[in-house]
């Protein structure tokens, strides 16, 4: 069983539950318990001490998970006031993945903890898209005229490109694969929202706006979309167990008692009202506070609900009516949370009930494909024209990879001659081979460029696909060395006496799976065994796929 674990979000509602279910149920030896703010993983760490003695050890952590970590304890509002600050979230978000990962704070976190188990508790969906995306894009269409657009409007569009939730949210589960593949986490949990409480497009909350809420429903895009990155991250070689728990109706409670609550607006204070005539051709929605006359602060009794807020007693028998969000508790989510980290089957594991909802491949898809193969070889005879690839299909190193395989097949004709020949030979034979094979009509047409076996010229044509760039950059540097082998690797024919060595090897190691295929029969059959008889170009490219690149499905 496990015993280290980490509950981001641990000082919420149903993270503070987890802590404790996970106390009373399993045997751990350490929480770490992680919040936004420092006074609250210290005051929820303090809790559970208070309760269950100093035989285990809970440890606070807090800060922005989702930002580097020197900036985790600036609020986001600071951050988005300084122009330098928005910058460095937007190279964070959009630019290097490696760069941002050395300075993530989720990622420094796990690294620091190693924890076996993660409980997210976050309530990421709902933190990502209240950054509102669509008052960020009318704030940005107000500086856009006919004339152009207005450079005061910069601080605006920098603050729409990161109000995006989908970028985001893949970069977040990306750093969580990563850090938890690399640091050996087992099981990520993940507590996740609907969005919506359960309910439909006919919620009637809104913030304001029209019915269905846009908030509301962006909020139910993150929380699926998520959802998706974590079912991907279920079926990745290496990866923890994936789990998702997604209550679907409103979460509490925590308590209730009198508080100086806050608006909208963050007052908490009461004005006398004024009465003004409804004349001329315009309503001012602004007026200066000290216009108006205090009476007294905004006091009421509510019950705390954790994340959601607090609601006053109207509010919250509205919202828990029957028919309505209803609502759950998080003593029973927890309950659930911690069964499912047990490895009980709760049925209310998200991610296994997609796993048995998706249709998988069929028998019959098997044995059409032959058929579809067989027609496809038969139209290359008819035609002459080979069939090699178009570019079209990712990544960039699959049609590298076909054009290389298309070249050593036309050269060899069958892996064993491959096999047989020097490096050198086969890099001479490629070469002679660009022609007849249909690669140098084909390859560099689609971007895919030939590098010569001097490693000083390439054929070419019109575009080149990589490296990839993105915006209006159409010139990049040759002067890096190692940048430039990367792009070879990547998206260019490589008809270099190295390259033929590594595909000698390669080949070899089909050709002695295959042979183990023979005589031991069903139990050598794997991603690790080339399982054609011929040179079957595709094949060998899913052979690499398969066990040099770790692309290879797991369920």
């Amino acid at each position: 069983m496990y015993h280290d674990f980490l509950i981001l979000g641990g000082a919420g509602l149903v993270g503070l539950q987890v802590c404790r279910h996970i106390v009373t149920q399993l045997d751990p030896r350490r929480i770490v318990v992680a919040s936004l703010k420092e006074s609250e993983a210290v005051e929820a760490c303090q809790k559970l001490e208070a309760e269950f003695g100093d035989r285990i050890a809970f440890v606070p952590e807090w800060g922005n998970l989702f930002v580097p970590t020197d900036l985790a304890d600036t609020p986001r509002g600071e951050i988005m006031a300084s122009a330098k600050q928005r910058r460095r979230l937007l190279a964070a978000l959009y630019d290097d993945f490696e760069a941002a990962y050395g300075e993530n704070h989720l990622v420094r976190i796990i690294r620091r903890h190693r924890p076996e188990v993660i409980v997210d508790c976050v309530n990421t969906a709902t933190g990502l898209s209240y950054q509102d995306v669509f008052d960020g894009a009318a704030k940005v269409r107000s500086w856009i005229s006919d004339d152009g657009y207005d450079a005061k409007g910069i601080s605006d569009m920098e603050a729409l490109l990161l109000s995006q939730t989908g970028p985001q949210i893949i970069r977040h589960v990306r750093l969580v694969h990563r850090a938890t593949t690399e640091y050996t986490t087992r099981v990520y949990l993940k507590c996740g929202t609907t969005g919506t409480g359960g309910m439909g497009l006919n919620i009637p909350y809104t913030h304001s706006e029209d019915k269905p809420s846009r908030k509301l429903l962006a909020k139910n895009e993150a929380a699926f979309g998520h959802t998706g990155l974590m079912f991907l991250l279920a079926r990745t070689p290496n990866a923890p167990i994936v789990k998702e728990v997604k209550p679907a109706a409103m979460i509490g409670y925590r308590g209730v008692r009198v508080i100086q609550a806050r608006d909208r607006y963050n007052s908490s204070d009461l004005y006398e009202p004024r009465e003004i005539a409804l004349e001329g051709d315009s309503l001012q929605l602004r007026e200066s506070l000290g216009d108006y006359k205090k009476s007294g602060s905004l006091d009421v009794p509510v019950v705390d609900t954790g994340e959601n807020g607090v609601f006053t007693r109207g509010e919250f028998a509205a919202i828990t009516a029957l028919g309505q969000m209803e609502y759950i508790t998080p003593e029973e989510i927890a309950k659930i949370i911690v069964l499912e980290i047990r490895g009980a089957n709760t049925g209310q594991d998200i991610i296994s009930a997609m796993d048995a909802s998706v249709l998988s491949p069929s028998y019959k898809a098997g044995l059409l494909r032959s058929a579809a193969l067989s027609d496809l070889a038969q139209a290359e005879e008819e035609s002459k024209i080979p069939s090699i690839a178009l570019g079209r299909l990712g990544p960039p190193e699959l049609s590298k990879l076909l054009f290389e395989a298309q070249l050593l097949k036309h050269a060899c004709g069958s892996l064993t001659k491959a096999v047989a020949t020097s490096p050198e030979a086969l890099s001479a034979a490629v070469v002679k081979a660009l022609g007849d094979s249909g690669v140098s009509r084909t390859a560099p047409s689609i971007g895919i460029p030939v590098l010569m076996p001097d490693g000083k010229r390439m054929l070419r044509g019109p575009r080149i696909n990589v490296p990839e760039v993105i915006g209006h950059t159409t010139t990049v540097p040759l002067t890096d060395a190692d940048t430039r082998e990367a792009w070879i690797s990547k998206g260019w024919i490589d008809l270099r006496v190295r390259n033929m060595a590594v595909w000698k090897g390669r080949l070899e190691k089909m050709i002695k799976a295959r042979a183990v295929l023979r005589d031991a029969g069903s139990a050598a059959a794997s991603i690790e065994s080339y399982l054609g008889n011929h040179f079957e170009i595709g094949e060998v490219v899913a052979w690499i796929f398969n066990n040099e690149m770790g692309g290879y499905r797991v369920k």
